[in-house]
């Protein structure tokens, strides 16, 4: 069965996501979180049984806290992020929510920190994919016909930016709905995650072409691609199937400070999953057509 003589479906599919992806960030805004930003993190423990979000919800409703968002946490705890605020308001707070709350800690984070957050962030990102791009260009070095190494690096970067507007996309989404899902710093650390975990799929697929390549000279290089597509597919999807069974357990029971972190995980992966074994490979064969052409 040639599974890529449907490129332009493919091609149209990643064009919808990343299009629907882009418009949602400049529509509905990123939901930043206070890492990046300025704001302060209260967590509490409850003796006697946590309150529901609603009750929290109420008993601060008449302090200028911002934007508050409320994180179960473990049994009877719960994280409290908000707008940078005085000692006195962080005192009042403790007041509403009573003696039976424990504070656990408390922190403030100013605009300098979160700009060096930014930077930094920013920096990490893009030193990670520079170093796996030129991975890739190192790795096929010796592939010359009927595409060049750096092909291998370009078919690459595709995958990368839909796997990581995806998710960023739908962040954008549930922020709009009124969702408590934020850009933090762990959420970041998921998409480096994601960027590692789609990488390693790819050079899979790539890898078997290269050595179908050298191994079966005479075939023609969409069957190339189409016999490595094959030899890879039960590996990848059983590797993304265990890994996202995990993945929704940690969702569904890991408590309210992993939500986001392992949602964009899952989103991630599942993207991957499409982009790694369809798009990345359709791009090679794009390559050696218009090469050849």
């Amino acid at each position: 069965m040639n599974f890529f003589r449907y490129l332009k479906i493919y091609f149209i599919i990643s064009a919808l996501l990343v299009g629907a992806a882009i418009m949602s960030i400049a529509v509905f805004r990123l939901p930043i979180g206070i890492d990046f930003t300025t704001g302060s993190i209260l967590e509490v423990d409850y003796a006697q049984g946590r309150p529901s979000n609603q009750e929290i919800q109420d008993q601060l409703s008449n302090i200028d806290l911002g934007s508050v968002t409320i994180q179960p946490v473990g049994e009877s705890g719960v994280l409290l992020k908000m707008k940078d605020i005085s000692p006195e308001t962080h005192q009042e707070i403790l007041k509403r929510l009573g003696d039976d709350a424990k504070e656990l800690r408390f922190e403030s984070i100013g605009p300098i920190v979160g700009r060096e957050l930014r930077n930094k962030t920013f920096l990490i990102v893009l030193l990670s994919v520079s170093l796996m791009l030129l991975y890739i260009a190192i790795a096929f070095r010796r592939v010359t016909k009927p595409i060049s190494s750096w092909h291998y690096s370009l078919a690459s970067i595709v995958p990368l930016i839909v796997n990581i507007l995806v998710p960023v996309g739908v962040f954008a989404v549930l922020g709009q709905l009124g969702q408590s899902v934020q850009i933090t710093v762990p959420v970041v650390v998921a998409l480096l995650t994601v960027f590692g975990y789609t990488i390693n799929d790819t050079v899979v697929v790539f890898d078997r072409v290269r050595e179908n390549i050298l191994t079966h000279a005479g075939l023609d290089f969409i069957d190339v691609v189409n016999r490595s597509f094959r030899q890879t597919l039960a590996r990848n999807l059983g590797t993304s199937f265990t890994v996202l069974l995990t993945l929704f357990a940690i969702f569904f029971f890991g408590g309210g400070t992993l939500k986001d972190f392992s949602l964009a995980l899952i989103i991630g992966i599942a993207t991957g999953l499409f982009s790694s074994l369809f798009l990345a490979p359709s791009f090679l064969i794009f390559f050696a057509k218009v090469r050849h052409s």
